[in-house]
């Protein structure tokens, strides 16, 4: 890819992935998952995530997400699937991720012309996605698309997200960030999700996240105010950077004319999201 190419691969990913992560603020999927018998929160996160792979452990969970905390998976994983088993876990996860596009975008907007047409582009682009090195995308590659536009296209937006995550995952660990280090550099930039969901949801406490900003301190990429330096803004930007690299093929394959198109459609219903509540704004800033 050119350098023009690459940002508008990040650019369509910026647009398709909201499609994918509107679930983990929905009630909808939390409650089809609770209905199960699972733990609403972080046990419903994490075996909603991890499901794909099957059955797995604490440590798979730990590995393939990165930025959690591992005495906080273990306490979930793999207690989840003594509850249930994957594949409920995955059956009722579309069916929440249905009800919450059904309510966000309505039924307007998932029978429309330009659902199906997104649908199609970001399914065509996954075509193109490597499983290697990928466990997150890979599991996800292995489930069926299903047949109505809005949850393909959901279907759609997951592996794409998942296979840019992957990748990203190893720009992180040649940047040499630990998971904690990597969320409080990415929160410092204020665009993030805050500080208190993030020790929250990833099982951290207040005194690691301080140990954590201390250390990026002392390697230069956060000032005394706990703000990105210039290092720190560069270092994040070669991260991105790289991981635009590593993700480059499903927009070579799409070509940048329905690459542009995919970021047109998908923009649209992400705004649409936006609008409608899908993310909350209490949960974004330093915090």
């Amino acid at each position: 890819m050119t350098s023009f190419e690459a940002g508008a691969g990040r650019r369509c990913h910026n647009a398709v992935s909201p499609l994918h992560a509107s679930v983990y603020f929905a009630p909808e999927p939390e409650d089809e998952l609770a209905a199960l018998g699972l733990e609403r929160g972080a046990m419903v996160y994490l075996a909603s995530r991890a499901a794909p792979l099957g059955a797995v452990d604490a440590g798979t969970v730990t590995a393939t997400f990165y930025n959690f905390n591992h005495e906080h998976v273990q306490r979930y994983i793999p207690a989840a699937w003594t509850l249930t088993t994957p594949e409920e876990v995955l059956t009722a996860r579309l069916r929440g991720a249905d009800r919450t596009l059904q309510r966000l975008l309505g039924k307007e907007s998932l029978a429309s012309t330009d659902m199906t047409e997104a649908a199609e582009l970001a399914l065509h682009a996954a075509e193109a996605c490597r499983r290697e090195a990928r466990p997150l995308y890979a599991a996800n590659a292995g489930l069926p698309v299903p047949e109505e536009p809005h949850l393909a296209l959901w279907h759609a937006a997951t592996l794409l997200r998942e296979h840019r995550g992957d990748g990203h995952l190893a720009a992180l660990t040649i940047a040499g960030l630990s998971g904690i280090e990597a969320l409080v550099l990415h929160n410092a930039t204020g665009t993030a999700p805050t500080s208190a969901l993030f020790m929250r949801t990833r099982g951290w406490s207040a005194q690691q996240w301080d140990t954590a900003r201390d250390q990026l301190r002392e390697r230069g990429l956060l000032d005394g105010e706990g703000d990105l330096t210039r290092a720190g803004a560069t270092l994040r930007e070669e991260t991105e950077v790289l991981t635009d690299r590593l993700d480059a093929a499903p927009y070579d394959h799409l070509g940048p004319a329905a690459t542009a198109r995919l970021t047109e459609l998908a923009g649209g219903f992400s705004r649409t999201l936006r609008a409608a509540g899908a993310f909350p704004a209490v949960h974004f800033g330093k915090g």
